[in-house]
């Protein structure tokens, strides 16, 4: 009886455990479901839908993109069409159009899919992409935090290993090993919000024990930030 009752368990633990990755992979694997709409499925899919309609799903996608924005987060397509686009996959071409002229005739912000494989859109200031320049905010001290890490990236020819980003950051009384009073978790700021924001890229170093990470500039720091303007930041600081 003990015997059947064990394994009635190792069959329920095994069960939940596949069911458990089945939920997972099913997640990741969203965005394969998706196929993009022909032009004569989109105009189909117009013709059955009133312009106020498309105008409302449309601000809904606006407004979708503005609260991720505020994080800097990353919006992905597959989490797009699941929780905005919904019933109206059939017309995202044009939704997203529609948005997309929004943003540059409203906002004066450009929509960037900064991820061709991953469908990953940011939005970018127009006016920063045409100066070739973002501005360090000096009432935003993260900004501050970040241009130096993208300033030591860059003098090091586009990569370092972490340790000197720590070790300079300590230089500047900024210690990844204590909380700091203004960012808080130093390290989980750098590592976990600037990469999930897609400024840094932090990548394990092959065949290292203990194990090793290094940093890149990310795909938004690649388009939002000059290597001009990182000269200028570090003209500014060091003066």
């Amino acid at each position: 009886m003990m015997q059947r009752k064990r394994l009635s368990n190792t069959q329920s633990s095994s069960q939940g455990r596949r069911q458990s990755s089945t939920l997972v992979a099913h997640d990741e694997d969203d965005d394969t479901t998706f196929t993009q709409p022909s032009t004569s499925q989109v105009q189909r899919g117009l013709d059955k839908l009133t312009p106020a309609q498309v105008d409302q799903k449309t601000a809904e996608v606006v407004q979708y993109f503005l609260v991720k924005d505020q994080k800097k987060i990353p919006v992905r397509r597959a989490d797009l069409v699941k929780h905005v686009i919904k019933e109206y996959r059939n017309i995202y071409p044009e939704i997203m159009k529609r948005v997309a002229r929004t943003f540059d005739q409203v906002f004066g912000l450009k929509l960037v899919e900064i991820d061709t494989k991953n469908h990953m859109y940011i939005l970018i200031n127009k006016l920063e992409t045409a100066e070739g320049a973002l501005t360090v905010n000096p009432t935003n001290p993260k900004m501050g935090l970040l241009f130096v890490i993208l300033s030591v990236i860059f003098m090091k020819g586009g990569v370092v290993r972490e340790n000197l980003i720590w070790n300079t950051l300590k230089k500047l009384r900024v210690d990844s090993g204590e909380k700091h009073e203004e960012f808080g978790d130093v390290k989980r700021v750098v590592t976990d919000e600037f990469v999930r924001q897609r400024y840094l890229e932090y990548v394990r170093i092959p065949h290292t024990e203990p194990v090793e990470h290094e940093f890149r500039w990310g795909q938004r720091a690649d388009m939002e930030v000059s290597k001009a303007r990182i000269l200028n930041f570090m003209g500014e600081v060091t003066t």
